[in-house]
C-alpha cells in the first residue's frame, strides 16, 4: 500500500471513530431521558455497548470482543444484576 491509500484509510478511520463517539454522545443522553420505559432503555444500554466495543476494535485491533463474546458477557452481567436485586428484595 502506497502512502496515499495509507493516509485515505487513517482518514476514514478517524472519520468513523468520531462518528461513534457522537453516537455514544448521543446515546448516553438519551439515556438521561426519562418515561420511555425499561424496554428502549435496554435496547439503549445494548447500542451502547455495541459501539464502545466497536470503538475498541477500530482503535485497538485485535483487543475487541466478538459479538457474541460483548452479548454473553451483557447476559451474564444482567443476571447478576438480577439475582442482586431478587436477592434484597428477599431480604427486606
Amino acid at each position: 500500500m502506497d502512502a496515499d491509500n495509507l493516509k485515505a484509510i487513517e482518514s476514514q478511520r478517524q472519520a468513523l471513530l468520531g462518528q461513534l463517539t457522537a453516537a455514544e454522545a448521543a446515546l448516553q443522553t438519551g439515556l438521561q431521558t426519562q418515561g420511555f420505559g425499561s424496554n428502549a432503555r435496554a435496547h439503549m444500554e445494548r447500542a451502547l455497548a455495541h459501539i464502545q466495543e466497536a470503538s475498541i476494535a477500530i482503535s485497538e485491533i485485535n483487543r475487541a470482543r466478538t459479538v457474541g463474546q460483548l452479548v454473553n458477557d451483557l447476559i451474564h452481567i444482567q443476571q447478576v444484576m438480577d439475582q442482586a436485586t431478587h436477592g434484597k428484595s428477599q431480604r427486606i
